[in-house]
């Protein structure tokens, strides 16, 4: 018979046959445990124990207890004389209803460490032993470098399971004497020791009750043993039939103690009540007892919690569709339809004023494609913010197609208009267009293989609607690959042409300001949203706003209608086109003007070198002519203005002489060998020519 021994191990009735204690088995925790858990509805626990074997068989006791009320104990650490690395290990896997297993003076390391990982408060529970001294978490210990003050931090509102050592009832049993009656004449037998720091003070109660139960099993035994004729004195160890009938006496007791109710079950352990106290504000609290022989819990109802109640025992999940702010959706989509109307109205005054020779020079065609793509990006606003509470998830799978092709197309028709308005002074205009054309085709040719191939449908992720497809990222990559590449050609053209000042493309220079905003991408409605009509609403103003400005403030409409109306002559005339002409004959001038140079350089080699032969024969027949010249004649015979044989004859020239040949003093300096004196009258037409 034992009153202080509470390892589960000496319930093992094959290592201990005759074992009988009137302490209860630290298991008797356990049911009281699992019931609170089904009372505050925790279904996710925690363990950590100190390696020892009394701890680990309670431990291995409750977690199958727990698996058969259907409660899952997901971490489960251990430690031997540091509990950090385990008080770490619950923190990281958020550990919340935490189970602690240990003696007191490793209990105030675990609730050290509890209070650096700041694992206490609202949304942690500890369940700890309720046998420690009331005081034990302030009692000051050299192993721990908390003060007080973080220790009453750290284990405030912790539960504690404890076995009832005490009748907590005035009943006399029988002994004859109340439990109170009992603390009483213990302490007048201890006199001025301090109970508290008496050992064995708390199983006092269950050594009196434990000395009880022998005598009252050995009385039993009297009567049957004289029947058998043996008596107990003729009792020793070796005789198994005394030994049975003092076995049944014990295993049958039931009788009140000065603890409560003695009765043992098959594994010779006392059945008692369990004492459940809360740490409130420094002071342990009686909140419930539990019978686990009949499943009774009285509840007190006095626990207190730090938050609104019972904290749940794992990060709360809940599952609901999340759909968009209807306020913010009518917002946006206010604006969205503003900037539609904007565009309707700066497409009008590009057609209606596409006489006008201010909005000619501008390319009015492409600032319509550009306004045209404005207002389908915009109108891609209305679907990007549809969502499962307007339609039926059935229908999304359409809603998604719509933000797809008006997105990618709209994209295309305003980026492209502008970026081909860079090159107009390059190409052709039928080329301009065609350019916007092909860019088009790419866009609907890719968007209809994405949706034959892959076409996109919803998907809840977690519960929250979004359009995808199986090769999501590999379609977006193509998508956006091409038209990033647009993207960096037209930031590279607008600055490279920023200095260009020509009237006929005074709103390329704004390039950069559409790549720079029509960039912007994001699965948020709100931003993508506001991306959207940032660009298309800087777009419509920077495009068209100065044009109305303009020609408004300067009337420039007013007068080239009223010209019109004097002259009968049509405001159609196409500038463009006579500006092409003109610089095309300017090439062509310029080609003549190369030429025409290229053949003077010739004659003029020519000339020197005949000038040079002419001097080397000159000294040896200079004498005979001096003699025998006549006289020149004062006019030159006009067959000697003739070109000498094998050189074409002067003709008039149909194109027009640079101004370079009309004056020969530029093209023939003072000091050249080309002197009217060193050269032959004859070739002076060639010369010329």
């Amino acid at each position: 018979m034992s009153y202080g021994s509470s390892s589960p191990a000496l319930s093992n009735r094959q290592r201990f046959p005759t074992f009988f204690r009137t302490h209860p088995s630290a298991t008797l925790h356990n049911p009281t445990r699992v019931r609170l858990f089904q009372k505050w509805k925790w279904t996710r626990i925690a363990t950590i124990q100190q390696t020892t074997e009394v701890f680990t068989s309670t431990l291995d006791d409750l977690e199958q207890r727990t698996k058969e009320a259907g409660i899952e104990i997901s971490v489960r650490q251990s430690f031997l004389t540091d509990p950090a690395v385990a008080v770490k290990n619950l923190k990281r896997q958020d550990a919340r209803i935490i189970v602690g297993l240990f003696y007191e003076t490793e209990a105030r390391k675990v609730f050290c460490e509890v209070f650096k990982e700041k694992l206490y408060g609202k949304k942690v529970v500890w369940f700890l032993i309720g046998w420690y001294a009331d005081n034990w978490f302030k009692i000051k210990d050299p192993a721990i470098d908390c003060t007080v003050e973080n220790m009453t931090e750290a284990v405030e509102g912790h539960v504690t399971t404890e076995i009832v050592m005490l009748n907590p009832e005035t009943v006399r049993g029988v002994s004859n004497l109340t439990s109170q009656e009992f603390i009483a004449a213990l302490m007048s037998r201890l006199g001025e020791k301090n109970p508290e720091g008496t050992g064995g003070f708390q199983e006092a109660p269950l050594a009196y009750d434990a000395v009880w139960a022998l005598a009252l099993a050995l009385n039993k035994t009297v009567a049957p043993l004289k029947a058998k004729g043996r008596r107990l004195e003729d009792f020793n160890y070796n005789n198994h039939d005394i030994t049975s009938e003092i076995y049944r006496a014990l295993n049958t007791s039931s009788f009140e103690g000065v603890s409560g109710q003695v009765v043992f079950d098959a594994q010779g352990s006392r059945m008692a009540m369990t004492l459940i106290e809360q740490l409130q504000g420094g002071s342990y609290k009686k909140i419930s007892y539990y019978d686990s022989s009949q499943k009774n819990l009285s509840w007190f109802g006095n626990d207190v919690w730090i938050g609104a109640g019972p904290p749940a025992d794992r990060t709360v999940v809940i599952e609901e569709y999340r759909y968009l702010s209807q306020k913010l959706f009518a917002a946006l989509s206010v604006f969205a339809g503003l900037g539609i109307l904007f565009g309707i109205v700066c497409l009008t005054f590009n057609i209606y004023n596409g006489n006008v020779r201010y909005i000619q020079n501008s390319q009015p065609y492409l600032n319509n494609m550009t306004a045209v793509g404005c207002m389908m990006a915009l109108a891609a606003v209305f679907p990007l913010g549809i969502d499962g509470h307007h339609v039926h998830r059935s229908q999304f799978p359409v809603v998604c197609q719509f933000r797809l092709w008006l997105l990618g197309l709209g994209f295309s028709l305003a980026y492209g208009s502008m970026f081909t308005k860079i090159w107009w002074q390059h190409l052709e205009p039928w080329k301009l267009y065609a350019t916007v054309g092909v860019l088009l085709a790419i866009d609907f040719l890719s968007l209809m293989i994405w949706q034959i191939v892959d076409p996109l449908h919803i998907t809840v992720e977690p519960l929250l609607e979004h359009c995808s497809s199986e090769k999501m990222n590999m379609w977006l990559g193509v998508v956006y690959g091409y038209k990033g590449l647009l993207l960096l050609l037209g930031i590279f053209l607008a600055y490279e042409t920023k200095s260009v000042s020509t009237e006929k493309i005074n709103d390329h220079r704004w390039g950069w300001l559409f790549t720079m905003s029509l960039c912007c991408q994001d699965a948020s409605f709100a931003f993508a949203a506001l991306a959207v009509i940032f660009s298309a609403y800087i777009t419509l103003v920077v495009l068209f706003v100065p044009k109305m400005r303009r020609l408004i403030t300067r009337g420039e409409w007013q007068s080239e209608q009223q010209d019109t109306l004097k002259t009968g002559s049509s405001t159609n005339n196409n500038d463009e086109e006579k500006s092409r002409q003109l610089e095309r004959e300017n090439r062509e001038l310029q080609k003549i003007i190369l030429e025409k140079e290229e053949r003077v350089s010739a004659l003029r080699n020519q000339l020197a070198e005949r000038q040079a032969l002419r001097n080397r024969r000159r000294p040896s027949s200079g004498q005979n002519q001096n003699h025998n010249a006549p006289p020149p004649s004062s006019q030159p015979d006009p067959k000697s203005l003739l070109p000498p044989p094998g050189y074409p004859n002067p003709t008039t020239d149909n194109h027009s002489l640079p101004p370079s040949f009309s004056n020969s003093s530029n093209l023939y300096p003072a000091d050249s060998k080309m002197s009217r004196n060193h050269c032959h009258n004859s070739q002076i037409p060639v010369l010329y020519k």
